[in-house]
C-alpha cells in the first residue's frame, strides 16, 4: 500500500472546498453531473446531518437549473407517495390515512432536514403550472409491504371495484403477516405457501395488463398502484428468502430499488433525470468492495453504471467523527452515539490527516489520475447504517473498497453531527396537507 504521507499532498491539489450548503455555489459545484440521466447521492450514515444537508443543496441546485424531476430515496414506495402528494400538490386521495414513515428507522426520514427539502420542493413546485414538469418524490424500497397492499385496495376501490374483490382475495394469504412480515419467511420455510407467490404475481399481471384503461383515470394514480403490486410482489419473495441468507435477499432488494427507478424514468418520458439518495453501501459500486468481491452482492450504484454507463454518476459521502443518530439493536431506540475517530489503515483516516475540513474530491477517470490510481489501493471504509456499535466497528462497520472505482466523487466532511428527529414541536405551524403534521 502507497505511503499514506505522500498522498496527503495530492489530496490537498485535488480537494475542492465546499461553501456554506445555503451558498448556491455549493449546488454549483455539482455542475459537472448535471448531464448524466441518474446522479446518485450516497451516504456513510443513516443518521448525519451533513450528509442530508449536503444532499438536499445538491438536489434544489440540479431540480432548479438542470431539469431533474425525480428524486428517489431509500425509503418505502406508499410513505414516499404521501410526501410526492404534498410536494406535487397532487389533488385527490393521498394514500390512506396511516401517517408516512412510522416504520424503524423513523428518524431517517422524520427530521428536520428532510423537512426542509420538502417544503422547499412543494414552495419550488407551486410555481411550475404543467404537474409534470414538477418534481417529485418517490421511495424505492422494499419492506412497507401493509402499506402498498392497503394502497393497491385503496386504489381499485376507486376505479375498480370488481377488481378490488378479487385483490382482496389474492392478497389474503399475506394477511396474517401484514404487521409483522418477517414472520412471514419461518411460517413459510415450514408451512409452504408457494400460492402467496403466484397470488401476489397475478395480482401485479393483473393490474397492469389493465394500464390503458386505469391510466385514463389519473395516469399519477396508475403509477402508485402499479408500483406498490410489483412491491407486494418482491418483498413476498424478499421475506420469503432471507432466512435462506447469503447474498439473495440483497440482491433482490438492490434490484427492486433498481427497477423501480427505471420504472420511474420510463414513465416521465426519455428526458426524464433523477437523483438518488441512498446509504454509500447501495450506490457506490459494489464490484469494487467487499460486497461484491467476497459476498455475490450486487447493489444500485453498479446496476445503474450497467445499464447507464457513462450517463450515471456516484456520489459517495464520508466522515471521520462526530455525533450520528442511530441504534444499538434493530427495532431500537433513536441514540445520538459518538462516532469513534476513523481507523488509522481507513479512506477516512488519509482524508483527515489532509487536514481539510470539508471538501469535493472528483474521481472521474482523467481527472487527478496520479492520486486516482493512489486511492485505487484497497483500504477499510466505514460504514455505519441504523445501527451502531462502537465497540465493535472494525468488524461490524467496516469494509475493504477501492474508493477510486467505487464512485466517481467523494464529500467529504470531517466532524460532522446527528441529525434532528421530527418531533410535536416541529409540526407548529405546518399545513395540514403536509405529510408529516400529527
Amino acid at each position: 500500500m502507497k505511503d499514506a504521507a505522500s498522498l496527503l499532498p495530492m489530496i490537498a491539489v485535488a480537494a475542492e472546498p465546499l461553501p456554506d450548503f445555503s451558498d448556491p455555489a455549493f449546488g454549483a459545484l455539482f455542475d459537472r453531473f448535471a448531464d448524466r440521466r441518474v446522479v446518485l447521492l450516497g451516504e456513510a450514515s443513516h443518521g448525519t446531518s451533513e450528509f442530508y444537508q449536503a444532499r438536499a443543496a445538491i438536489t434544489r441546485h440540479l431540480i432548479a437549473h438542470h431539469g431533474f424531476t425525480i428524486v428517489g430515496v431509500e425509503a418505502d414506495w406508499p410513505d414516499a407517495a404521501r410526501v410526492d402528494h404534498y410536494v406535487r400538490h397532487r389533488a385527490g386521495e393521498r394514500g390512506g390515512t396511516e401517517k408516512p414513515f412510522q416504520r424503524f428507522p423513523t428518524w431517517m426520514w422524520r427530521n428536520t432536514d428532510i423537512q426542509a427539502l420538502i417544503h422547499w420542493m412543494h414552495d419550488h413546485n407551486g410555481r411550475i403550472a404543467a404537474i409534470e414538469e414538477r418534481a417529485g418524490f418517490y421511495g424505492l424500497d422494499i419492506y412497507n409491504m401493509s402499506g402498498s397492499i392497503g394502497a393497491v385496495l385503496d386504489y381499485l376501490d376507486r376505479v375498480d371495484p370488481e377488481a378490488a374483490a378479487v385483490a382482496r382475495e389474492r392478497y389474503g394469504c399475506l394477511t396474517p403477516w401484514q404487521s409483522d412480515p418477517a414472520t412471514y419467511g419461518r411460517a413459510a420455510l415450514s408451512r409452504g405457501y408457494a400460492q402467496c407467490e403466484a397470488a401476489v404475481i397475478e395480482q401485479c399481471q393483473s393490474l397492469l395488463r389493465k394500464e390503458l384503461d386505469y391510466a385514463q383515470k389519473g395516469g399519477d394514480d396508475f403509477l402508485d398502484a402499479a408500483q406498490n403490486a410489483r412491491l407486494i410482489a418482491s418483498a413476498e419473495r424478499y421475506y420469503r428468502i432471507m432466512y435462506y441468507g447469503g447474498a439473495e435477499s440483497w440482491n433482490l432488494r438492490d434490484t427492486h430499488m433498481f427497477e423501480t427507478l427505471e420504472n420511474l424514468l420510463e414513465a416521465k418520458g426519455p428526458d426524464a433525470k433523477a437523483i438518488v439518495w441512498a446509504h454509500n453501501s447501495h450506490i457506490g459500486d459494489a464490484r469494487h468492495t467487499d460486497m461484491g468481491a467476497t459476498r455475490d452482492e450486487l447493489n444500485i450504484g453498479q446496476l445503474c453504471r450497467e445499464r447507464f454507463g457513462s450517463g450515471v454518476a456516484l456520489i459517495g459521502f464520508g466522515t471521520h467523527g462526530g455525533t450520528v443518530a442511530a441504534a444499538t439493536d434493530w427495532d431500537g431506540d433513536m441514540e445520538v452515539k459518538r462516532v469513534n475517530p476513523s481507523r488509522a489503515d481507513s479512506y477516512e483516516r488519509l482524508f483527515h490527516d489532509s487536514g481539510l475540513s470539508r471538501f469535493l474530491l472528483d474521481l472521474t477517470p482523467g481527472r487527478h489520475e496520479m492520486l486516482r490510481r493512489s486511492l485505487s489501493e484497497p483500504r477499510l471504509e466505514r460504514f455505519i447504517g441504523v445501527i451502531y456499535r462502537p465497540e465493535t466497528e472494525l468488524w461490524s462497520h467496516y469494509s475493504q473498497a477501492n474508493i477510486a472505482e467505487q464512485f466517481d466523487a467523494f464529500v467529504w466532511f470531517d466532524e460532522t453531527r446527528a441529525v434532528t428527529p421530527l418531533g410535536p414541536e416541529h409540526h407548529r405551524g405546518v399545513p395540514e396537507t403536509y405529510p408529516f403534521g400529527e
